[in-house]
């Protein structure tokens, strides 16, 4: 049973041409989430229309029949939002590849005890090769921030600094410790100072895209503000990248020692 988490979770896509990255077909669909299966790849459901995000993993792709069971949570609260749900909306990686789908008419059930959800086979996966969407969590350890400026009346600008939960080529989340008027859905956000470490502010323009709560291993609730970026300086997603690389190496070098 997956526990709810603090963690920062992937955030659902929207893809313009998305219809090229579906993935159709009962066999190769049963093959994408086995390899969920045999990755033992985090999942990160959003239970809809409530915008619960949670943690879990795909348990099993039934032999049999045409479904598919995801774990339960430690939380009540969570499963029985996922049970009220019109849909689950699941998103993963796959070797830093984006898979994402949904999830109808989910059934609560047992699986070696545990709490466990029904359903059936998606109908497509959407499979995402494009580096922007491979996210990389910023370590707490190495914090960075982004200001988010709002524009007053008189013409004076103030900023206000929100902590970056992860990156990618294509965008930002941000932590908001309670649901923000500012940060709606699909309001963009021209001047944003994305502090990235070791090189100045970079100016960037950011859309938001999504935000989710999330309840908490504590019972407190937290938002996630996922923002694409709509435009940025010359040379800005070089510098976004070659930040990423370097997390990466850090990362590996630390899972090296470790092994």
């Amino acid at each position: 049973m997956t526990e709810s988490s603090d963690a920062p979770l992937a955030d659902p896509v929207r893809y313009d041409d998305e219809e090229k990255y579906l993935v159709h077909g009962e066999y190769a669909i049963r093959q994408l989430l086995q390899s969920l299966i045999d990755k033992r790849a985090l999942v990160s459901g959003c239970a809809m229309p409530r915008n619960h995000t949670f943690p879990t993993s795909v348990v099993e792709v039934l032999e049999d029949e045409d479904a598919v069971l995801i774990d339960g949570s430690a939380s009540e609260t969570i499963n029985r939002s996922i049970e009220e749900s019109t849909h689950v909306t699941c998103v993963s990686r796959l070797e830093r590849i984006h898979v994402q789908f949904k999830l109808y008419d989910l059934q609560r059930v047992q699986k070696d005890g545990q709490t466990a959800f029904r359903a059936a086979l998606p109908e497509s996966i959407l499979r995402l090769q494009r580096r922007e969407f491979y996210r990389l969590q910023v370590p707490v350890t190495q914090p960075m921030e982004c200001a988010i400026p709002t524009r007053h009346p008189d013409g004076e600008t103030t900023y206000r600094n929100y902590r970056v939960l992860d990156i990618s080529g294509g965008g930002i989340a941000l932590a908001v410790q309670a649901e923000e008027p500012t940060l709606q859905p699909y309001k963009e956000f021209p001047g944003s100072l994305l502090h990235l470490p070791d090189s100045g502010p970079l100016s960037v323009r950011l859309m938001v895209k999504s935000l989710h709560r999330q309840l908490n291993q504590n019972g407190s609730e937290s938002w996630r503000a996922g923002c694409q970026f709509t435009d940025m300086p010359r040379g800005g997603d070089a510098l976004i990248q070659r930040y990423i690389f370097r997390l990466e190496r850090q990362r590996s070098a630390r899972e090296r020692g470790a092994a």
